[in-house]
């Protein structure tokens, strides 16, 4: 397993957490999760009571990451066993057509290119939902299989990519895990804060899927073709910019 491949998973999990139509929900989800929110208590409860609600929402965020990590770490672990004694002519045909996914997930995030059951909403209802520490859990394992139609390609370039390189599936699929992971759990453990900030970020978010589509669509050209060592080759990047 490359550092190259290592960073671009963790990317991938950072890009999940950051789509538009995930981070500016995400502080009142993780609230409606702990069953209570930190505004509230503030406006309605001591300094003691601020604390313990945001002990609370922490370790309901901690178990939703442990959820979807589960899951990840699953399908890593059937990848590998499924695809790490295929041929070497096998793993090129599934450079081309996991490159090939990658770029029409690409695609797809910068609006050229339609894919109506991505476009379909399957976001989590937790209406009528008694919030518990194993709802959590459950919800977070929820989450891995696409909460919204804006995770379901970056999740399904990830899975492309994994495909790719059976061998590493299970590490690739960790590393995912924590690079959606640790931004879950710092909103946690500053929700207030991560509210405001998140608030901030609209203006941006609408060019986010463009900037990570285009950076899909050159990701599936390096699968495609089965150069993706090429990316950690600095010679290379000095050939481009020169």
């Amino acid at each position: 397993m490359t550092e190259t491949t290592l960073i671009i998973a963790f990317i991938g999990g950072l890009v999940t957490f950051a789509s538009p139509c995930v981070l500016p929900l995400i502080p009142a989800y993780l609230g409606y999760l702990a069953g209570t929110t930190l505004h509230g208590a503030k406006q309605n409860g001591t300094d003691e009571r601020a604390r313990d609600i945001r002990v609370k929402i922490l370790i309901n965020t901690i178990l939703f990451v442990l959820g979807f990590s589960a899951v990840f770490a699953l399908l890593g672990v059937l990848l590998h066993t499924a695809l790490v004694g295929v041929s070497y002519r096998v793993q090129i045909w599934l450079s081309r057509i996991g490159g090939l996914l990658i770029i029409l997930f690409g695609l797809y995030l910068t609006g050229l290119l339609k894919i109506p059951w991505l476009q379909r909403e399957r976001s989590i209802d937790v209406s009528g939902i008694q919030p518990s520490y194993v709802t959590s859990f459950v919800f977070g394992a929820a989450f891995a299989v696409g909460w919204t139609p804006c995770v379901g390609p970056v999740l399904g370039s990830l899975l492309a990519f994994a495909l790719t390189n059976p061998a590493d599936a299970f590490g690739l699929l960790f590393v995912y895990s924590l690079g959606v992971g640790i931004p879950f759990i710092v909103v946690g453990a500053f929700t207030a804060e991560a509210s405001r900030l998140i608030q901030k970020a609209g203006s941006w978010l609408r060019w986010f899927n463009i900037i990570v589509g285009v950076a899909l669509v050159i990701l599936g050209l390096f699968v495609f073709t089965h150069h993706l060592n090429e990316l950690a080759d600095l010679s290379l990047i000095v050939r481009i910019l020169g």
